[in-house]
């Protein structure tokens, strides 16, 4: 299998989880603004999208979309493999919520032109995060172990402090916490990103 991913970009979520979940895979970068692959190769010819993650699997299949990526990892790991039913839709429930309700935001606050509409695109992310804050579990967002929707939400507090946008204090050893996980320190160095717990 192959990931195709941009360093500190959402790929990273599915990035960390496949470090979880203890599979092997290579990666290669994509830059951002060529949309070349490591290796040269225009991205778009691999992945029609444009955009990552996509994962090549052995027989020349490929699957796209966080959301998705994140959940099919989980089903093939014991650990990040939460319980049928209820548990699953919770973790799909968090997973749609950050896809849709902070990824978005985010990329119209990086990529929109002007500054119009930055204040309120902030206001809203700031505002999702203070939701979650509220119903973080003791460790982890849908608990006490660390699930697919974790990683995902990780990345998007890694933009927040890219973005100097401040966040509820609650997450500070939350962060900490994830960036202790020999996974997540091994996805980072792999992408030659640095950890942000302060």
């Amino acid at each position: 299998m192959k990931l195709y991913y941009f360093a500190d970009g959402c790929s990273l979520a599915t990035h960390i989880a496949m470090r979880e979940a203890g599979m092997e895979f290579e990666i290669e970068e994509v830059d951002v603004q060529t949309r070349l692959t490591r290796s040269g190769r225009p991205f778009p010819e691999i992945n029609a999208k444009g955009y990552v993650p996509a994962l090549v699997f052995d027989d020349g299949s490929m699957l796209t979309e966080n959301v998705a990526l994140l959940d099919w990892v989980a089903q093939q790991s014991a650990s990040l493999k939460p319980d049928e039913g209820m548990p699953r839709t919770r973790q799909t429930e968090a997973l749609a919520f950050i896809s849709t309700e902070m990824h978005k935001p985010y990329l119209s606050l990086f990529f929109l032109p002007g500054d119009e509409a930055k204040p309120i695109l902030t206001g809203a992310i700031q505002g999702r995060f203070a939701h979650l804050a509220a119903g973080l579990g003791d460790d982890y967002l849908l608990g006490d172990r660390f699930s697919v929707a974790d990683a995902f939400l990780y990345v998007m507090l890694r933009w927040a402090v890219m973005s100097k946008m401040s966040v509820p204090d609650r997450f500070a050893s939350y962060v900490a916490r994830i960036e202790t996980r020999p996974a997540v320190q091994a996805a980072l160095a792999a992408e030659g990103v640095q950890t942000i717990a302060a």
